[in-house]
């Protein structure tokens, strides 16, 4: 039996008065979605437990099939995994973005929290100063992809509180520096971090090209190394690989005990190699029993508040990725295809939403075909099907079962 998971970040959201009262799901041309919520089985999915911030960390664990009231102990440490950096039970990973900041009467606002999608190559000179000047025997910064790194702290404290730098576009970010334990030597440290940016040599090339600067670090999503176990521990599948571009999916990935793919040309944003990531996937199963796809265009688009982007992202998952995956996963005598969100983010609201996601689920045999049908890939089309997974870590498990 192969298995794969097509996963694309985001795509749920709110209608909208631009789309004729439409989701962007509902409008968007998506006929390898329909097709499969249309001969499977489609439903509604709820992937972010109460209590929990609507992550995609979380989000992610459940379609991986984990509980995260089981295993969650920040996003950081996961990607700490993908980066290859070895965290000891005392250690506390921080996520690092590398952020705009904009000043306007006398407040700092968050500006872009991407830094305008700076590049990695620029983004790794500036970590590598940040390293060289800020760097200690407590403090160790990683570079990572774009706009998105890892902070170490060796035997910090945990009892802080933080806020994702999506979630608070356009806003004074007074009300969210970090709180708690010890928050005001991590303040110090974006500080510190400010005054060597503003005059970092790869921000002046970037001001001179009209480019938003990477003036600030954002440190969030912190936590201590995992422990959870492999999705052949857990699911009995033989082998398995994920493909993302994104440091947090991969971290997931090598934890659960998967091969991690990179794709050349995967950047995580609406101009990533989609093809490339469906040819990837195919070559993989050939190999083995499960792929997870993960594609984050989508997400990027809705946090940077731009909905011809994310119809755009949308419409190339369906055309480049499911297209292609359901085309050639015909080759296998047996196969199942999960495609869904990990969460909704909605364009208007710029971040995550906890409202369950709409998912469909085709196999080769026809053993998703009971009950009523949906006539399309959507939110509105998957709640009439009636159809609920309180929990959506138990998905996984129904992909999975071997009759």
């Amino acid at each position: 039996m192969k298995s794969i998971v097509l996963l694309g970040d985001g795509m749920s959201d709110l209608p909208h008065n631009e789309l004729e009262g439409k989701t962007v799901l509902q409008y968007a041309k998506t006929p390898n979605m329909d097709y499969i919520a249309r001969h499977g089985e489609c439903g509604l999915a709820y992937t972010v437990p109460k209590g929990y911030h609507p992550g995609s960390d979380v989000a992610n664990l459940s379609v991986f099939g984990y509980d995260p009231a089981t295993c969650y102990t920040g996003r950081s440490p996961i990607e700490a995994a993908s980066m290859g950096v070895h965290l000891d039970p005392d250690d506390i990973a921080f996520r690092l973005n590398l952020v705009t900041l904009t000043a306007n009467y006398g407040k700092l606002y968050m500006e872009d929290f991407s830094a305008d999608h700076i590049t990695t190559e620029e983004a790794r000179e500036i970590i590598k100063t940040l390293q060289n000047e800020l760097g200690s025997d407590d403090f160790h910064f990683y570079p990572g992809v774009s706009y998105r790194h890892l902070m170490v702290w060796k035997g910090g404290c945990d009892q802080l509180t933080f806020t994702p730098p999506h979630d608070i576009s356009g806003q004074p970010i007074d009300d969210y520096l970090p709180k708690g334990d010890s928050a005001k030597i991590l303040i110090n440290l974006m500080n510190s971090a400010q005054m060597l940016l503003n005059t970092h040599p790869v921000n002046d090339l970037r001001e001179k090209a009209r480019k938003l600067p990477a003036n600030s670090i954002w440190l969030w999503g912190h936590g201590r190394k995992p422990q959870m176990p492999t999705m052949q521990e857990k699911f009995g599948i033989s082998s398995g690989s994920v493909i993302s571009a994104v440091d947090l999916i991969k971290g997931i990935g090598t934890y659960a005990g998967l091969d991690v793919i990179d794709v050349p040309g995967a950047t995580g944003y609406i101009d990533t190699n989609y093809s490339g990531k469906a040819a990837a996937a195919l070559e993989a199963l050939s190999r083995q029993d499960f792929v997870y796809l993960h594609v984050e265009a989508p997400d990027e688009a809705a946090h940077s508040g731009n909905l011809k982007d994310k119809l755009t992202a949308v419409e190339s998952f369906d055309r480049e990725v499911v297209g292609p995956i359901l085309d050639g996963i015909k080759q296998f005598d047996t196969w199942r295809v999960l495609v869904l969100p990990d969460h909704p983010t909605p364009v208007a609201l710029r971040t995550h939403t906890d409202d369950p996601v709409p998912y469909a689920l085709l196999g080769s045999q026809g053993e998703f075909v009971g009950g009523r049908k949906a006539s399309a890939y959507s939110e509105e089309e998957a709640r009439k099907t009636g159809i609920v997974f309180d929990k959506a870590y138990l998905l996984m498990a129904k992909l999975l079962k071997r009759d």
